[in-house]
C-alpha cells in the first residue's frame, strides 16, 4: 500500500515534488546550467580527429584490419550501436564498430518517425500501477528534449490532435495528456490544450464531424530517423571511432582467460560484404547492439542460451501530403482490434501506422496487403465521408520489426513493455536488447557503464547528454536563405539540404552542378517532385554509402516516400555512383536490379503492382507494347512514371483540341484503374489492350468522341 501511494503521488507531481522543495525557478535554472555545463565540458574537453573530413570507408577498414586491440567493438549499426559507439568514443575508449548492411538499414530506419515518451505507456503505468513503466515514460521525455536539442537540424516538436467523440472521454483523456505533461516537467515541449469542435475542424478539416466532441492536442517530438541514425554514427568517427558498413561478424574469437581460466569473448573474426575479404578485430570488450539479430549473435558466444527477443512487425504506409495538414498529426487511442495508429505529416507526405503482429526475423521484412488495408480502413473511420482513401493513393509502404524484449507471462507483443535490458555472458558478450529509437543514448550510457565495470575498463564518464550531433553545429533556422543567396539553390532544395545536413549544407551545394539555366543556378534534381538534388549522391558516397539502395533508402529518403519515384530516379543515381566509384557495367547492372527488387518487396512497390494487375492481365505483343509506350511518354513529357489531367490537356491544347473539364477528369478516371488521379503506364497499356479488343467486337455503347489515349492516331507509333 506505501508503495502504490508512493507511486501515485509520484505520478500526480511528477518533477513537481522536486520543484516544491528547491522551489520551481530555482530548479528551472539549476537544470539549464546543469546542460550548459555538461555541453561546454565536452566542447572543451573532447578532440574531434577528423572534423574536417572524414576518413573514407577503405581507410575506416585499415583500422579495423591493422589496430591491435581496441577496448571496445560494437556489433550493429542502428541507432543504439552507434549510440554505444560515439558513447565509447568520447569516453577515450579505442572504439570500433561494425554493421554488416548500412547504417539504420533494418528497424532504426522504420519507425514511426517519433521522439516520444509513450502516452500508452503512461495509461498502462497509472492504470496497472506500475513504476517501472512510469520511470520508462519520464527516462524517455528526459531523452525526448536532449535529442531534440543535440540535432535541431533533423528533429522538431509536432503536435498530434486526439479526437473525442465521446463527451465522458474528454475528461479522461485530458487528464491523461495533462498527466504527460507534467511528468515531462519543465522539459513539456508545449502545453497540451483542449479544442473546440469547430476549432479542431479548423484545425484539421479533413476530420469526420459527425459526433465529434471536440479534441485535445498534445506536443512530441518528430525527426528524419535514419538520417538522425547516420548523424550518431558519422559523430562517432569524426571523434576517432573506426566504422564500417558492409561488414559482417562471421564468428567470435575467444581466448582463456590466464587468471580464470575461462573462454572470453576478445573480438570478432569479420568480413568486408563487398570484397569478401576476412579479418580479425581485437577488442577487451564486444558488444552487441544487433537489434532483432540479438539472438543470433548471443548463439555465436553459446548456442545453448535461451532466446530473450520477441519480434513484432510494425507496417507503415505513406500517403499523398493532402490527406493531413502541415503541422498537425493525429492519433487513435482505439482502434478496432486496441491497436493504436498514428496519421502524422513527415517530409510533406503523410505517414499512417503502425501494426504490431508478431513476426520471425529476417533482414528483408514485406510489408502484406493485409495490413496495409488494415491501416487504411482505420484511417477511413477516422477522416470525414468527403475524403476517399484510395488504395491506390499508398505511395510506399515499409515494415520494422521491433526487437522487443520478451516477457514469459505475455500472450501476447502488444503487452509486451518496450524496455530495455543489459547482460553479459559468461564469456564477456555485453548484451544490449530491447528499448525504443528515443532512449538509445540512455541506454548506450547503461551498457557502456555495465562493460567498463564488468571487464574494468579504464574509462571517463559519459560525455553524451548535450553532445551535438553531425550537422547540428552552424545550423540555424534561416540557415536556407544563405544556401538561396550564395549558391543559387531553390528555395525548397535549400530547405530540405538544410533540414537534412544541417551545417554540412554548404559541403553538398559547393559540389552541386550547375543547371544552366536561369533560375536555379546550382542543384540538378534527381525527380522533379521531390527536393533531391543530384549532387547528394556525391555527398552519400563521402557518407559511407555503398549502394543505389544507400541512396533511396537512407541518405535520401525517396524510397521511403514514393516507390515509383525512386524507381524513376535510380537510373541516374547508378550512374553518378558508378562513375565515382568506378563501376563496371555489369556491376550497374546489378546495382539498378538489386534496388528495383528492394522497392518491389521492401516498399511496397509490389502490392501496388499487384492493385494494377488484378482487374486484367496485360497480353499485349512486343511490338504493340513499344508503339504504345511511344504514345504513353507523348504525354508524359516529363517522364514522370505517370500522366495527369494537366498532361492530356497540354497535348489537347497542342493539337487544338478542346474537352471540358469535368469530361477529361471523367474519361481518365475510367482509365485511373487504381484510383489515385493519375496513369501509370501499366494502366495505359491496360486501357489500350481493352480498346483493341473493342474494336475487334465491334462498335460499344458508349464510345467518347476522342479518347486521349487515342489522341494521335496511327500517326503516334
Amino acid at each position: 500500500m506505501a508503495f502504490r501511494k508512493a507511486l501515485k503521488r509520484t505520478a500526480i507531481l511528477g518533477g513537481g515534488a522536486v520543484a516544491a522543495v528547491f522551489g520551481l525557478s530555482q530548479l528551472i535554472e539549476y537544470r539549464k546550467t546543469q546542460a550548459r555545463l555538461a555541453h561546454v565540458a565536452a566542447e572543451a574537453e573532447l578532440k574531434a580527429p577528423f572534423a574536417d573530413e572524414l576518413p573514407s570507408r577503405k581507410a575506416q577498414l585499415a583500422a579495423l584490419e591493422n589496430t591491435e586491440e581496441f577496448d571496445v567493438l560494437v556489433v550493429g549499426g542502428g541507432a543504439t550501436g552507434v549510440g554505444c559507439a560515439l558513447d565509447a568514443v568520447t569516453r577515450n575508449l579505442k572504439t570500433a564498430l561494425v554493421e554488416r548492411n548500412d547504417f539504420s538499414s533494418g528497424t532504426s530506419s522504420r519507425s514511426t518517425k517519433l521522439i516520444h515518451g509513450g502516452v500508452r505507456y503512461l495509461q498502462k503505468a497509472i492504470m496497472q500501477l506500475d513504476y517501472e513503466q512510469y520511470m520508462m515514460v519520464k527516462e524517455a521525455l528526459h531523452e525526448r528534449a536532449n535529442l531534440l536539442e543535440i540535432a535541431p537540424h533533423l528533429s522538431a516538436p509536432l503536435p498530434i490532435m486526439l479526437p473525442v467523440y465521446k463527451w465522458w472521454q474528454l475528461p479522461y483523456y485530458w487528464a491523461g495528456i495533462k498527466m504527460y505533461d507534467v511528468v515531462a516537467g519543465i522539459q513539456c515541449l508545449k502545453s497540451s490544450y483542449v479544442l473546440s469542435k469547430t476549432k479542431a475542424l479548423e484545425l484539421f478539416p479533413m476530420l469526420k464531424k459527425d459526433k465529434l466532441v471536440g479534441a485535445i492536442v498534445y506536443y512530441d517530438g518528430q525527426h528524419n530517423d535514419a538520417r538522425m541514425n547516420l548523424a550518431i554514427g558519422l559523430t562517432a568517427a569524426r571523434y576517432g571511432a573506426a566504422v564500417a558498413n558492409y561488414t559482417e561478424v562471421v564468428h567470435l574469437l575467444k581466448a582463456k582467460d590466464t587468471q580464470t581460466g575461462k573462454e572470453r569473448v576478445c573480438g570478432a573474426r569479420c568480413r568486408d560484404v563487398i570484397t569478401g575479404k576476412e579479418f580479425d578485430v581485437k577488442a577487451k570488450v564486444v558488444i552487441n547492439a544487433t537489434g532483432p539479430f540479438t539472438d543470433s549473435l548471443r548463439k555465436m558466444d553459446n548456442q545453448e542460451t535461451q532466446n530473450i527477443c520477441q519480434p513484432s512487425a510494425g507496417v507503415h504506409i505513406v500517403i499523398p501530403g493532402y490527406y493531413s495538414p502541415d503541422n498537425m498529426g493525429l492519433l487513435d487511442p482505439a482502434t478496432s482490434d486496441g491497436r493504436v495508429i498514428f496519421f502524422l505529416p513527415w517530409e510533406k507526405m503523410t505517414i499512417a501506422g503502425t501494426t504490431d503482429t508478431p513476426t520471425n526475423v529476417t533482414a528483408h521484412p514485406i510489408p502484406g496487403e493485409d495490413d496495409i488495408n488494415f491501416i487504411l480502413n482505420e484511417v477511413r473511420n477516422y477522416l470525414s465521408p468527403d475524403v476517399v482513401v484510395r488504395r491506390g493513393d499508398v505511395l510506399a509502404a515499409w515494415s520494422g520489426i521491433r526487437p522487443l524484449v520478451t516477457d514469459p507471462n505475455s500472450k501476447d507483443t502488444q503487452s509486451i513493455c518496450r524496455n530495455h535490458i543489459v547482460s553479459i555472458s559468461d564469456s564477456g558478450l555485453v548484451t544490449i536488447a530491447g528499448g525504443k529509437w528515443t532512449t538509445y543514448r540512455s541506454m548506450a550510457e547503461e551498457t557502456l557503464d555495465a562493460a567498463v565495470k564488468a571487464h574494468g575498463l579504464s574509462a571517463e564518464t559519459c560525455k553524451t547528454v548535450g553532445l551535438m550531433l553531425e550537422g547540428a553545429k552552424g545550423w540555424t533556422p534561416t540557415l536556407y536563405i544563405r544556401l538561396v543567396q550564395d549558391y543559387g539553390l531553390e528555395n525548397e532544395v535549400a530547405q530540405h539540404l538544410a533540414a537534412t545536413y544541417g551545417g554540412k549544407a554548404f559541403d553538398v551545394a559547393k559540389i552541386a552542378q550547375v543547371t544552366g539555366q536561369r533560375w536555379p543556378i546550382v542543384g540538378k534534381r534527381l525527380v522533379s517532385e521531390f527536393p533531391y538534388i543530384e549532387a547528394e549522391v556525391l555527398y552519400a558516397i563521402k557518407e559511407y554509402a555503398c549502394t543505389a539502395i544507400d541512396v533511396i533508402a537512407r541518405r535520401t529518403r525517396l524510397g521511403f516516400l514514393n516507390v515509383q519515384a525512386a524507381d524513376e530516379a535510380l537510373p541516374r543515381i547508378v550512374q553518378i555512383m558508378g562513375k565515382e566509384l568506378d563501376w563496371s557495367q555489369e556491376r550497374r547492372t546489378e546495382e539498378l536490379e538489386a534496388a528495383r527488387k528492394f522497392l518491389y518487396h521492401e516498399m511496397g512497390y509490389r502490392s501496388r503492382s499487384e492493385q494494377l494487375t488484378k482487374t486484367s492481365e496485360i497480353n499485349l505483343d512486343y511490338q504493340e507494347v513499344v508503339r504504345y509506350k511511344k504514345r504513353f511518354h507523348k504525354f508524359d513529357k516529363e517522364s514522370k512514371g505517370f500522366i495527369t489531367t494537366v498532361d492530356v490537356q497540354q497535348v489537347l491544347d497542342s493539337i487544338n483540341v478542346q474537352i471540358d473539364e469535368n469530361s477529361l477528369h471523367e474519361i481518365l478516371n475510367e482509365v485511373d484503374l487504381n484510383k489515385n488521379g493519375q496513369v501509370e503506364i501499366d494502366e495505359f497499356l491496360q486501357r489500350q489492350q481493352t480498346a483493341d479488343e473493342r474494336r475487334e467486337e465491334g462498335p460499344s455503347v458508349r464510345q467518347p468522341s476522342r479518347h486521349p489515349d487515342e489522341v494521335g492516331g496511327g500517326n503516334s507509333g
